[in-house]
């Protein structure tokens, strides 16, 4: 019954937006953060919180990058029944954008042209000095277990540190990704949550923009949002996107 109730839903929304999280990602094989499995649960010689900190960032930036290195970069993962169900919305015209909290670039190997990626890219990285930008296959390139080196990838043209376009922990969100999240979310009529269990913010509160129709909330576990929701379904993101004819 959910299943036909999102697919009613689907079927009659013009502007929809999907707002989504680590459970997108963990469909293809990439440990969320919070989950009893996740990588928060793992014991390292620091935190994961300090080391994806920008202050460990700029006073161990080795170290960093034996975690990022390890952890971050999922090169391996493909795209789930979930991202390219999404991006078969937005080809038909339904479905404005994508919002993720995820950096594994899932959504656009899918095929997703608009994603705001609220919390960067492990496949963008810049030179601190110069900013030249190099993708992820630099910053794997000084693996030190490879190179001997000392593992922190450095600029060819300037020589200075190249830092991982990613949001980490001390950081502010990108202002310009931000505002088109915000604005895509105020215009949609269909808001659909999934993945994310809205615990991180600021990334989480931008839902509160959505004036639409429709709340639908797609998580296995209980949510902040759950009694804004039109429609909770705790099953596998996937299988259920994935049911949806467009």
């Amino acid at each position: 019954m959910s299943i036909q109730f999102l697919q009613k839903i689907i079927d009659k929304s013009r502007r929809i937006v999907f707002f989504g999280g680590a459970g997108v990602s963990t469909e293809s094989g990439i440990p969320d953060f919070r989950s009893q499995d996740g990588l928060y649960s793992q014991k390292w010689a620091y935190p994961p919180e300090t080391i994806l900190s920008r202050s460990f960032f700029d006073s161990n930036t080795a170290e960093f990058y034996r975690f990022y290195r390890e952890k971050m970069i999922a090169l391996w993962a493909k795209p789930n029944a979930a991202h390219f169900k999404l991006a078969e919305l937005e080809q038909s015209g339904k479905l404005m954008a994508v919002v993720t909290q995820n950096i594994d670039g899932l959504h656009q190997a899918a095929g997703s042209k608009i994603v705001y990626e609220l919390h960067g890219s492990v496949l963008r990285n810049y030179c601190m000095s110069c900013a030249e930008f190099y993708g992820v296959d630099h910053v794997v390139a000084f693996d030190p277990a490879e190179t001997g080196c000392d593992g922190i990838p450095k600029c060819k043209k300037c020589g200075g540190v190249v830092k991982p376009d990613v949001v980490l922990y001390e950081e502010g969100l990108d202002e310009a990704v931000v505002r088109g999240a915000v604005e895509s979310i105020s215009k949609a009529d269909t808001l659909i949550i999934g993945g994310t269990s809205l615990n991180v913010y600021p990334a989480a509160s931008l839902i509160h923009y959505f004036r639409g129709s429709h709340i639908v909330l797609i998580n296995k576990s209980a949510t902040t949002a759950d009694g804004q929701a039109d429609l909770v379904i705790r099953e596998s993101i996937g299988e259920v996107l994935g049911s949806i004819h467009v």
